[in-house]
């Protein structure tokens, strides 16, 4: 076991030691000093982990003595230990960024525990960590060999989010690989329970089903709107993991009032998935109600411009008419900020619903953009990206703002995304489509085996261009690539971030309901 270096200065040290004969006994070892200036010395002179530092000395104070220790070594942690409980005090060494505070007659167990606390904190928390998933790791292996429903899947994939999170903050990160492991299996078993089940969800209506993209309105957010505005933000891409990074930064100011998920339709992108989402209907029931609206995918032009007008008629539908709604559409950091200088006149709507694209943009950047690749090579990094780039974003600023004026939030996405690492054979002619992770067109060949069939469109809602139109879904981490100059695009797209298939980063996502602290 490491032992460690721990600094004690204190003007009675000779009373303390059998507190410092106690921690050498549990692997620590101590330098005594008795004065502030001595203190100051040793750490100028010798590297330490940590310094135990008392607050009433003559001569130098223990304060005077802190301010010159972090100057000297800033991120050297140090344990304020005072008779003196008084709120100035208390509140200069935390301003000073100690690591501790311990108020006289202090025990040796009390000094331990500090210690520990300090020094080998990600050493137990690895340990602990590591063993809790480890017994957590076979009950969720036992359960892919259950028949689960989609609540339990639901279940399923927070669990395995919460190990990967917690298993990223552990030293080493040992469980990782096992980890993975797991989210394979997973996915594995998520593609069978989507082929066994979807088309019912669709077209059975007393099977036990999921709530889908456009369902999502009339049930989770029309009930909510009242006098008082409320506001749906849609951050487009936002997979389930992204929110628990985002969570602790947005609870600061906002209690989370519920968070659910709910299951993105096929393909997982946002030509369906976000246009079934406003307009509360599946895209065959979109190309078939409202033509001057969908776009196909042989159309020219995005496919995501009528977002305002889906949302009216889906109110229009559910006789809702009448409320005061806006809708706005960030793609830019400058539209966003017009956002933000709009907000008084927001405040005058029953639903403002916001789409953030950003997301959407960095997934698509990491494919193009070399630069980009090399800032987010896992998960991890992703992750990492996502948070950065929102607490510098016009919306977090949004957020306080909203925060402020005790409003109602809704955050939510239309679809996830996943890693692609296995390239999958396709062949289609000039007209299908460009997904890597979904495929659309008529004579597709293709080895069934990894991908998720869809030969009868009208089964999924799915718009049917010509008789022999099939959709096939990619499942796993696979993408789909062309024989023609194949190693080049395997070597492009593999390890990007793609929507459009089957997984559970792609369909089960976030829904969350936030009311102001």
């Amino acid at each position: 076991m490491q032992r460690y270096n721990i600094l004690w200065a204190d003007d009675e040290i000779e009373l303390l030691k059998p507190h410092i004969l106690f921690l050498s006994k549990k692997g620590y070892d101590i330098t005594a000093v008795n004065s502030g200036a001595d203190a100051v010395e040793k750490v100028e002179e010798n590297i330490y982990d940590l310094v135990f530092l008392d607050e009433n000395m003559p001569g130098m104070s223990g304060l005077e003595a802190l301010a010159q220790i972090k100057a000297l070594r800033p991120h050297l942690p140090v344990v304020m230990i005072t008779k003196n409980e008084e709120e100035r005090i208390m509140e200069e060494a935390i301003g000073a960024k100690i690591a501790d505070y311990l108020i006289k007659p202090v025990n040796p167990n009390q000094i331990l525990l500090s210690a520990k606390k300090i020094l080998e904190q990600k050493r137990i928390i690895t340990e602990k960590t590591n063993q809790n998933y480890q017994q957590d790791f076979r009950n969720i292996s036992m359960a892919f060999s259950d028949a689960m429903n989609h609540e339990e899947w639901a279940e399923v994939y927070k669990k395995l989010v919460y190990w990967e999170l917690e298993i990223e903050n552990t030293e080493h990160q040992s469980m990782f690989d096992v980890l993975q492991m797991q989210k394979v299996e997973a996915n594995v078993n998520f593609a069978k329970f989507i082929e066994d089940h979807y088309e019912d969800w669709l077209n059975d209506a007393d099977t036990d089903k999921p709530i889908l993209s456009h369902q999502l309105l009339r049930k989770k957010v029309f009930p909510l709107i009242n006098e008082n505005p409320l506001f749906l933000i849609v951050i487009d891409n936002l997979r389930y993991d992204q929110w628990k990074v985002l969570e602790p930064i947005i609870s600061e100011y906002f209690n989370v009032k519920e968070e659910s998920t709910y299951y993105s339709i096929l393909p997982t992108t946002t030509a369906y998935a976000r246009n079934a989402l406003f307009s509360g209907l599946m895209p065959s029931e979109m190309e078939r109600l409202q033509p001057d609206l969908w776009l196909g995918e042989d159309d020219e032009g995005s496919k995501n411009n009528h977002e305002k007008e889906f949302l009216q008629k889906n109110l229009q539908r559910n006789k809702l008419a009448n409320i005061k709604m806006s809708y706005n559409k960030v793609i830019h950091i400058s539209q966003g900020k017009t956002v933000l200088d709009n907000l008084n006149n927001l405040y005058h709507n029953q639903l403002n619903a916001i789409v953030y694209n950003f997301v959407d943009m960095l997934s698509h950047a990491r494919t193009d953009t070399e630069m980009i690749r090399e800032l987010a090579p896992d998960e991890a990094a992703y992750r990492s990206l996502t948070k950065s780039w929102f607490v510098h974003s016009p919306l977090w600023d949004l957020l306080r703002k909203l925060a402020e004026k005790n409003s109602r939030v809704i955050i939510t996405t239309d679809h996830g995304t996943i890693r692609t690492t296995r390239p999958y054979k396709i062949v289609g002619d000039k007209n299908t489509n460009t997904n890597l992770r979904y495929k659309q067109g008529k004579n597709l060949d293709y080895d069934d085996k990894y991908v998720f069939e869809c030969r009868r469109p009208e089964r999924f809602f799915l718009p049917k261009v010509n008789v022999s139109t099939t959709y096939v879904f990619a499942t796993e981490d696979y993408f789909f690539a062309y024989p023609n100059n194949y190693n080049h695009y395997v070597k492009y797209y593999k390890d990007t971030f793609q929507h459009g298939g089957v997984s559970l980063e792609e369909v089960i996502i976030p829904f969350v309901e936030l009311s102001a602290k």
